[in-house]
């Protein structure tokens, strides 16, 4: 599904470069959950943000179902995200002065699904997360664990192959942040690919497959 060969990310500096991401080689197959773990500043979140196409300032290949992403322009990768990308950020990402059934909405209507089906499958994600009590309320209206369910039945709602969490129970306690990872395991278990940053034993636990990064660099 995924395969990146010698991806490299560097920021320009007067004087030189600094480089994040150094010679990464990984593959990561239809039906993984992975793990991508690191302290602080080893290029986790920049590694995920090139798996997921938000970030094409990179050298090296990058193939999706053997496409050629790192020879694709903006408007070819943004298409690509859109039709197989869900993503989950630590700080939510919801928009507060929507409620939570038109967050979940929105998703749907950026892919021009018929409003009649996107209200079904509002109503089917609602009941699967088990916030339809929640819909009218407005993210500040809602605990950090509930904003986090939210966040993560919008990430799946148009129905994405693979799901990238960044930090996903990174602002929870563990006991809202277990929830999440039961959600995350359940859509994996379903046939999602999914591919998570963390520095939490915890959460790692929930994947089949851990990724090391130190300094940029795999290993």
């Amino acid at each position: 599904m995924i395969r990146l060969q010698n991806v490299e990310k560097s920021y320009a500096y007067k004087g030189g470069q600094t480089f994040v991401l150094r010679q990464i080689d990984l593959e990561i197959d239809e039906g993984d959950f992975v793990t991508i773990m690191g302290p602080s500043g080893s290029g986790k979140s920049s590694l995920l943000a090139i798996i997921g196409m938000l970030d094409g300032n990179f050298s090296g290949q990058y193939l999706f179902d053997d496409k050629p992403v790192h020879e694709m322009n903006v408007r070819q990768s943004n298409a690509l995200h859109k039709a197989n990308v869900g993503f989950i950020f630590q700080q939510f990402h919801l928009i507060d002065d929507l409620t939570v059934y038109e967050n979940l909405d929105v998703p749907l209507s950026y892919r021009d699904v018929p409003r009649k089906e996107r209200q079904a499958r509002v109503a089917e994600v609602l009941d699967q997360f088990q916030i339809v009590g929640k819909k009218d309320l407005y993210p500040p209206q809602l605990s950090g664990g509930q904003q986090q369910q939210v966040a993560v039945a919008r990430a799946v709602i148009a129905g994405p192959r693979i799901v990238l969490a960044d930090e996903p129970t990174g602002s929870l306690h563990w006991s809202q942040g277990e929830r999440i990872m039961e959600l995350l395991k359940k859509l994996n278990e379903s046939g999602t690919t999914v591919v998570q940053v963390s520095h939490d034993e915890r959460v790692a636990a929930y994947g089949q497959r851990v990724v090391e990064l130190n300094d940029g660099w795999i290993g």
